[in-house]
This record gives C-alpha cells, sequence and structure tokens, in this order.
C-alpha cells in the first residue's frame, strides 16, 4: 500500500491522522491500513395531526470516510454495514474525493464530505486527519474505521441522554412534520440527509480494480433546514423533500455550528 503525502495546506491535519493510522485488524480478522492519498485542492396534536413520541437518547451518529480507489476501505465498508444493524447508532457513509485522481472516479463521491472531514480534522481531536478509511464519532473523535474495537469505545463515550428530543410525524398527502424539542444555551444546525440504505459497485481501475464493493447508507444529498434554539422547533417536509433521487431513507442531524458536535439525530420513520 503506497503512502502519498499530502500538501501543505493540510500537512498538520493528515499528519495527526497519519500517525494514528497503522495497519490495523478489522473485526473480522482481515488486515486494513489508513491510508492518506493526494489531497484534492482545495409526540403532540396539531390540528389534524399528530406527532408520536420518540422517548429515549439519541441514536450516536457514526460517520464513514471511505473511498472506491482505497485498498484499505473495504473491511471499513464491512463494519459499517454491521454496525449499521445496531438501532443506538445511526451510520452514514460519506465517500470523498481526493482518491479520484488516482485512477478511478468514485462513483458516490461528494465534495461536501471531503470539506466536511477536513473541517472536523482542523479541530485536532483524537484521531482526526484526512484519511480513509475513518470513523467519526458524533462529531467528535475519530479511529480508523476498521479498528471496531476502537470505534465503540468512542460510541461509548458518546451516548448522551441530554439532547433533544426528535419527533416525527407523516401527514396523508405525504408531508412529514419534524418537532425538536429540548432546552439549551447553545445554537445547532438542523439537516435533512438523505441516504441510499445500500450500493454496490463494480470497481473498474485503480486499487480495488476488478472489486465488487458495497456501502451502508450512503449520502445523496444533505440540506439546511434552519436552526435550533435550545426551544421548541417545528419544520414541515414536503413530498417532494422526500424524494430524492437514489435516496431510501431520511435523517434528521442536530449539530453544533462548524462541524461541532452532533447533539440529535433520528432516523425518519416514513
Amino acid at each position: 500500500m503506497r503512502y502519498i503525502i499530502l500538501p501543505a495546506m493540510v500537512a498538520a491535519t493528515a499528519f495527526a491522522g497519519f500517525m494514528g493510522a497503522q495497519i490495523a485488524q478489522s473485526s473480522s480478522g482481515a488486515s486494513a491500513q489508513v491510508t492518506t492519498p493526494a489531497a484534492s485542492n482545495g409526540a403532540k396534536n396539531f390540528g389534524d395531526e399528530t406527532v408520536s413520541p420518540n422517548p429515549g437518547s439519541n441514536p450516536v451518529v457514526v460517520e464513514l470516510f471511505t473511498s472506491q480507489g482505497c485498498s484499505s476501505c473495504p473491511p471499513a465498508d464491512m463494519l459499517a454495514s454491521r454496525l449499521a444493524k445496531d438501532s443506538a447508532l445511526l451510520v452514514i457513509s460519506r465517500p470523498v474525493t481526493y482518491w479520484d485522481r488516482l485512477g478511478w472516479k468514485d462513483t458516490l463521491a461528494r465534495e461536501d464530505n471531503t470539506r466536511l472531514q477536513r473541517t472536523y480534522a482542523s479541530k485536532g481531536k483524537a484521531g482526526s486527519g484526512v484519511y480513509t478509511p475513518q470513523m467519526v464519532v458524533n462529531g467528535g473523535g475519530g479511529a480508523v474505521g476498521s479498528r471496531e474495537g476502537d470505534i465503540r469505545s468512542l460510541v461509548r463515550l458518546a451516548k448522551n441522554d441530554t439532547g433533544p428530543v426528535i419527533e416525527t410525524n407523516r401527514a396523508d398527502n405525504g408531508d412529514v412534520t419534524v418537532t425538536i424539542k429540548g432546552k439549551s444555551r447553545y445554537m445547532a444546525g438542523v439537516s435533512l440527509l438523505a441516504l441510499s440504505s445500500s450500493e454496490t459497485v463494480q470497481v473498474g481501475r485503480g486499487e480495488n480494480g476488478g472489486r465488487k464493493l458495497h456501502y451502508t447508507n450512503v449520502v445523496k444529498s444533505e440540506r439546511n433546514l434552519g436552526s435550533w434554539d435550545g426551544t421548541s422547533m417545528r419544520v414541515k417536509l414536503s413530498s417532494t423533500d422526500l424524494s430524492v433521487a437514489g435516496a431510501d431513507k431520511y435523517a434528521i442531524i442536530v449539530q453544533r455550528p462548524g462541524a461541532g458536535t452532533i447533539v440529535g439525530a433520528k432516523l425518519l420513520d416514513i
């Protein structure tokens, strides 16, 4: 596996990720490496609606930064699939773009995913850096994406029952009302993520050339719904909002500004 040094603009953050990531064993026993390729430049009644309560804590959000061009990533992709079966977790796959120049353009990659990973890396938290595979837990600490023990340790630390309560209701016309309730002195952004629960890609070239790869809960689009100020907030989503091409799941994410801590999340029951 080759290692390629990132340019100066991301060298500091990439170095942190690189030094913290060496050849690792995935939970299935397959060897996995962290790889840093060349970076690219750059419940109530409201009128005729009934909202069902969703008591309990928010799921812990696990974001996987991965790439079809990274031969160390498939074990992490497989781990993401296993973790997604845990209802206490919301696993999100975010394929990045900076491997595209090395022989294969990732068919699922989004530049927004790359920017988000770089923003996380700039905060210098444990496991930070610009590398693949990487999992970031609740917008905080990260680890090599194939190291299940490390990921589960981060999940245990991230569990929090103090976040907002997110409730949803689907009306007869297909519209969905999202209600966010709680008390807080901080602001947080509210986003709607459109996800594809399962994607299979036949890779033609690059380090994974000839392999068929599988992905879980891949981001197809994300949209800002506004800001939650620690009081009750309601947002209506139309059937059009929930008809993104290629998506079959939708999630609400409540996250502090500047890619800060994720304080609330819910997979919509629609």
